[in-house]
């Protein structure tokens, strides 16, 4: 069973995407990739998100650019959490993927992150699924204090360098 869905609305988006993936790995959290338009493939998505929803996956991320209809298209058809990611793309260069996907109706929420904010998805997804995995809860608080003494390490190495 794969508890986190990847969904994209053309493969272009995988350059972004991916960065979801290199989080959900880090923290060995399975998933799956699938491509699939909310305008082209319609069915077919609706089909995958029952799917997924049915074989007890427990979060979906969805990344679109332009009109971005296929998180919230996601969001319809499941009640699982559903994080979209907008994609940067075509001339507004992402703002209106933002706008659309972070302006669902009341009842159909969509958790959105930053344009290009793949990686944030992954980190949110993993953190919704350790509300029930004590485990998980541990590797984030780690990975935490990982990215704290980083910064504190780059500070030093500035201050050293300032002298």
């Amino acid at each position: 069973m794969n508890q986190v869905g990847i969904v994209m609305g053309s493969d272009s988006d995988y350059s972004v995407m991916e960065d979801a993936i290199k989080v959900l790995k880090e923290f060995g959290v399975s998933y799956e990739v699938k491509v699939s338009s909310a305008h082209r493939t319609l069915e077919r998505t609706l089909n995958w998100v029952s799917g997924f929803e049915g074989q007890g996956g427990k979060v979906i991320i969805a990344g679109a650019g332009m009109a971005a209809h296929l998180p919230g298209v996601v969001a319809g058809a499941t009640t699982l959490p559903v994080i979209g990611v907008p994609i940067r793309s075509g001339a507004l260069e992402g703002v209106d993927a933002l706008y659309a996907i972070v302006q669902m109706p009341p009842g159909v929420p969509v958790a959105t992150v930053g344009i290009n904010g793949a990686k944030n998805g992954g980190l949110l997804a993993v953190q919704m699924i350790a509300l029930s995995d004590q485990n998980l809860r541990v590797a984030l608080k780690d990975y935490r204090v990982t990215m704290a003494e980083g910064v504190e390490a780059k500070d030093k190495a500035l201050q050293e360098k300032l002298k």
